[in-house]
């Protein structure tokens, strides 16, 4: 075995095995990932040089297989040891037959070659293998060049016909810092008008893997523009284009500022350090946070000088990226915490100098279910989006808000209701229309500070009732 490529004990038990029926390679992007020098995450093997049957045999006293791939030479391997997963295929052909992603004939082929096999896939920095034994790799379409160029280039013209392949091209490339090869670029601008084939459950996931893995999101941006596939998403391309103030925005128009925006989003430790769906809605937030300017945007007379302005565009954004995550497929419970913000991201540059105890209770109840924790990484990314201005003040005044929102117990939390409908009941009053409005009426109370704990509230619900 390779003494750099770490490989776990059972993986390399099965590779054993296996190599007594035909000749293992490890594909795809764990060789990618480790040649980059991350740590291998998936492990991925193509046997060549033997049957569907032997492959299974050797495999099956490891752990549970599944052969519902059989039919593309698929083996997923449980292992019977650690419960890990691990993918074992035989090479295989591929002919376009129809439409779409899933348009496609494939043959499993144990007598293709390794230059033949990996011609198969999408970039050639996904075509690099390994061998598990040696060491050695199997690199025929010069993949590590590319990886240390940080070039996506595609590995034959095979790669129109499956349109899917630019998306992933978009989240790679927001993965791990790529580019889009000329001759690339050009290819994807050709089978533009195929998105229209690809199932929306495909779409999203692509933008998924970009929303929340991404290190250099601004790149994802700049391959669907390289690749003449920014119009598919509209919200996104309205903002090429979109003037800014440059005393404000000295880094350009709305496009630029977002894409500066998601890589200072990238960076925040908040962002790093969170479980995968919160990345994500943070990152659909940021990237959501200005698609109102481009119909909010005028050159308007402010403070006795003409600049470009764009008034409201936070509320204006609000129904737009909810129009966006509806087309790439989102789930549904996106829609609401990535909307609320979109529309409240400019929070800390409304009201009073300082932010009272209401206001920022009343602010946690607005952003819910995202919190003031959310909203300040969304905050602190917009502010360090325009290089290069700095903005100590506009960080400080969002860490005020923090920290009263810590203060109070909100910070990763609405307020909830002291005052329920029980609390009613015991008082003796019969249920009946009239429990919501004075329940509402109690949590105003609360929100206002009024009272802050149940004895509280029941004495001011006692005599609220008498008036």
């Amino acid at each position: 075995m390779s003494r750099d490529f770490h490989l776990p004990a059972d993986l390399r038990a099965m590779l054993e095995a296996v190599r007594r029926v035909g000749r293992p390679r490890l594909v795809g992007g764990g060789v990618r990932d480790w040649l980059l020098g991350r740590e291998p995450k998936d492990f991925d093997v193509e046997v060549a040089g033997c049957d569907f049957e032997a492959l299974h045999r050797a495999l099956a006293p490891f752990g549970s297989t599944d052969v519902v791939g059989r039919s593309f030479g698929v083996i997923k391997v449980r292992s019977a040891a650690t419960g890990a997963e691990y993918d074992f295929s035989l090479p295989r052909r591929e002919s376009k037959t129809g439409a779409g992603h899933r348009g496609f004939a494939v043959q499993p082929d144990p007598t293709l070659s390794d230059a033949e096999a990996a011609a198969r896939r999408d970039f050639t920095v996904n075509a690099i293998a390994l061998d598990p034994f040696t060491g050695a790799l199997i690199d025929p379409h010069d993949g590590q060049r590319d990886l240390r160029a940080r070039v996506l280039r595609h590995t034959s013209s095979a790669f129109v016909e499956d349109p899917l392949r630019v998306l992933r091209a978009f989240q790679l490339a927001g993965r791990f810092n790529f580019s889009l090869a000329p001759e690339t670029a050009a290819l994807c601008q050709s089978i533009a008008g195929a998105y229209v084939e690809l199932p929306v459950e495909r779409i999203w996931g692509e933008w998924e893997k970009w929303a929340g893995k991404s290190a250099y999101p601004s790149r994802g941006l700049a391959v669907l523009e390289e690749s003449g596939w920014l119009r598919h998403f509209p919200e996104v391309a309205a903002m090429r284009g979109t003037r800014q103030e440059p005393e404000w925005h000295p880094e350009g128009d709305v496009f630029t500022h977002t894409q500066h925006c998601l890589d200072a989003l990238a960076v925040l430790e908040g962002w790093k350090s969170s479980e995968s769906a919160r990345r994500r809605r943070l990152m659909f937030a940021v990237l959501g946070h200005d698609f109102g300017k481009p119909s909010t945007t005028s050159y308007a007379e402010k403070r006795g000088t003409m600049r470009w302005v764009s008034p409201g565009h936070e509320s204006a954004g609000g129904p737009l990226v909810k129009d966006f995550l509806r087309r790439i497929g989102a789930p549904l419970e996106y829609d609401q915490p990535v909307c609320t913000l979109v529309v409240h991201h400019l929070a800390h540059h409304h009201g009073n100098t300082t932010f009272t105890d209401t206001s920022v209770r009343r602010l946690a109840r607005k952003l819910a279910p995202s919190t003031i924790d959310d909203l300040a990484l969304v905050m602190h990314a917009d502010a360090n989006g325009r290089p290069p201005l700095e903005s100590p003040e506009i960080h400080a005044r969002i860490d005020e808000l923090v920290a009263r929102a810590h203060a109070l117990a909100i910070a990763d939390a609405a307020p909830k209701p002291i005052i329920l409908g029980r609390h009613l009941l015991h008082l003796g009053r019969e249920p009946g229309p009239d429990f919501k409005p004075i329940i509402d009426a109690a949590f105003e109370a609360q929100l206002d500070g009024v009272f802050s704990d149940e004895p509280g509230g029941i004495e001011w619900l006692t005599e609220y009732l008498k008036r």
